[in-house]
């Protein structure tokens, strides 16, 4: 064997393992939900095989798997050549760039993850409290949650009705109801905004908290905080929640599926803590990696977050700079300790998309662009803004997903010119791939710009104009599209054909309301306003906040007005000073005095004494 040749493996150990790799990734991206723990999950993967074998996602899902095993054998192809070279260079600079994050942990914040233990299916179960005991679950053809007694047969989000009906016979499956789950998540919302006004909402069930405040104003350790507030949604509205609490959202999204169900978790905010957890945690328990990356970094040893620093000489060469600099901070347990309403994240991108029987004839496939584009038109409008991009996406009846993009002369978000520009691309496409059969389509709007009116009251701290009526004043601005990407993955995971108990028709009539896979990204409802109680915190309504200096002023129009003027001309001033200092710092006054004697010795003069008197001498 030449050097750089690839070990040759005999055909049935080649096959043998590309069949256990094809077997685990068909276990889908919930693997790792709380109670799986003491599931066979060799049986789940062998009866999931079983029933999906034949069918066209089994086949799309093993060409991918093939793909990826591939791309793992250049992965480690490229490691045997790394290892032959000398990479101190690279070990110093990856110990460089540990230091500098290093410098950037805070350990002065307390986050909460909180998480609504099987919530769409412990609010079915207040309605029929019989089902306590049995296992059952939320959805038809894709089971959106389970019951803890399902989940000991292995069933789990994601998973086709019928394979769980395999794992568990007796299971029982309940439909869908978004309206009694978001007037549920509502009552959750109420509670969390009074630990803290500005909760980020992660999805329905599922919110980040920053308490450090809470816990100075009332004196109580965090762990005290969430227990209460734990025992408060329980109480008020009768389902249950784990909590994970840690010095940042990263650690705390972890540590909230550690004592699951009911349960909670504090990692203390200390280092060494903080690195003992994180170095025997496994890579697949960190958000971001799912069973791709998790794969790709088995293959080259790293199995825990631990493992990061044993292989960060290879990391960044094999991964790129941007898994290095995440894979880091993984290791270094660092993550964002900003937590804020959703809405106040600037949305990437708008976008919908239908899911439909297989479907080949043009008329029919250019009806459905019409009907997508005009549902991205009223998107388009409740998020007030328009999309310099536009993106076409489809899924052939082979499970191929196929994108393109355009960039229109003009930012568009009428339904008449989402569809006229649309359509070029999708005739492009029916001339790529001949005899064109999707299952999917959709549309979606990037490069966005606000189409919101300027609010100059609100800018200057009088009250806001704006109504805050639906429709108007509700934000439904997103976060990143990756940060969504989870759930909209585990929607499509099952094709339609085999899921016998589902009608394509009433899966197309369905309102997208009502379908999690039938957006990009995610809606997000605005933060519950408090109602201010009469007293002084009606007084405090009254004050008009200076946009400036962020103090309330008397609300006088006159008054208020010559504030911000002095409050601009302060604030320049300041700047002035400040980039004048910057540009020219300071001469210490010894050194211009021995400057100017040597001026004077140079051109033959003596520098003669200043008069004392003379010091005396004022000039008003």
């Amino acid at each position: 064997m030449t050097s750089g040749e690839l070990p040759v493996k005999d055909h049935g150990e080649e096959t043998e393992a590309d069949l256990a790799s094809l077997k685990y990734s068909l276990l889908g991206p919930s693997l790792t939900k709380a109670g799986q723990d003491k599931v066979d999950q060799s049986k789940v993967a062998e009866i999931i095989y079983n029933a999906s074998k034949g069918s066209k996602f089994f086949n799309r899902e093993e060409e991918r798997d093939k793909a990826l095993t591939v791309k793992i054998d250049q992965i480690l192809a490229k490691k045997r050549q790394l290892e032959k070279l000398d990479l101190s260079r690279e070990l110093r600079a990856a110990d460089t760039l540990l230091a500098q994050l290093e410098a950037s942990r805070d350990l002065s914040q307390h986050i909460v993850h909180l998480d609504c233990d099987a919530f769409y299916a412990a609010v079915e179960q207040l309605d029929r409290p019989e089902l306590a005991d049995l296992p059952f679950a939320v959805g038809g053809g894709v089971l959106t949650t389970c019951n803890y007694v399902a989940r000991k047969f292995g069933c789990r989000s994601g998973m086709a009705g019928f394979v769980a009906k395999k794992l568990c016979p007796q299971l029982v499956l309940l439909p869908l109801n978004f309206d009694k789950y978001n007037a549920k998540a509502a009552e959750v919302r109420e509670i969390l905004a009074d630990y803290d006004p500005r909760f980020e909402s992660a999805s329905i069930d599922e919110a980040y908290l920053n308490i450090t405040q809470y816990c100075i104003d009332h004196g109580m350790e965090p762990a005290e905080v969430v227990s209460q507030m734990r025992k408060e949604i329980h109480e008020k509205t009768h389902i249950t929640v784990s909590a994970g609490i840690a010095a940042n959202a990263r650690l705390a999204k972890i540590c909230s599926n550690m004592n699951k169900p009911n349960g909670q978790y504090l990692l203390p905010p200390d280092r060494t803590a903080i690195m003992d957890f994180m170095r025997d945690l496994s890579c697949r328990q960190v958000n971001g990696i799912g069973r791709v990356l998790e794969r790709e970094l088995r293959a080259v040893g790293v199995n825990t977050c631990g493992d990061v620093y044993t292989q960060r000489q290879f990391i960044e060469k094999l991964f790129g700079e941007k898994t290095y600099n995440f894979l880091l901070r993984c290791y270094l347990g660092l993550g964002r300790t900003s937590i804020q309403p959703a809405e106040e994240y600037e949305r990437k991108s708008v976008g919908t998309e239908r899911t439909f029987r297989d479907m080949d004839d043009p008329a029919q496939l250019r009806e459905q662009l019409r009907r997508i584009a005009e549902e991205l038109e009223k998107d388009m409008r409740r998020a007030e803004c328009k999309g310099r991009t536009l993106c076409i996406k489809i899924k052939l009846h082979t499970y191929e997903v196929l994108t393109r993009q355009i960039a229109p002369p003009k930012a568009v978000y009428l339904a008449d010119d989402l569809y006229s520009y649309a359509l070029p691309m999708l005739v492009k496409l029916e001339q790529e791939v001949p005899n064109m059969k999707l299952r999917l389509m959709g549309l979606r709007c990037t490069h966005l710009l606000s189409t919101k009116k300027p609010d100059t009251m609100a800018f200057f701290g009088f009250r806001s104009r704006r109504s805050d009526s639906p429709g108007t004043g509700e934000s439904t601005s997103g976060i990143d599209a990756k940060k969504a990407a989870g759930m909209q993955q585990e929607w499509e995971e099952w094709p339609s054909e085999i899921l016998n108990d589902t009608p394509a028709e009433h899966a197309e009539s369905r309102s997208r309301a009502d379908s999690p896979s039938g957006r990009h990204g995610k809606e997000v409802i605005p933060n519950p306003k408090k109602e201010l109680q009469p007293g002084k915190e009606l007084r405090q309504q009254e004050l008009w906040d200076c946009p400036i200096c962020n103090r309330p002023q008397a609300p006088d129009e006159r008054q208020f007005n010559e504030h911000i003027d002095l409050c601009l001309s302060r604030q320049t001033i300041r700047d002035t000073i400040q980039q004048v200092t910057a540009l020219n710092p300071p001469i210490p006054k010894a050194t211009v005095s021995e400057a100017r004697n040597t001026k004077e010795k140079k051109r033959g003069r003596q520098s003669t004494p200043v008069d004392p008197r003379q010091k005396k001498l004022r000039f008003g």
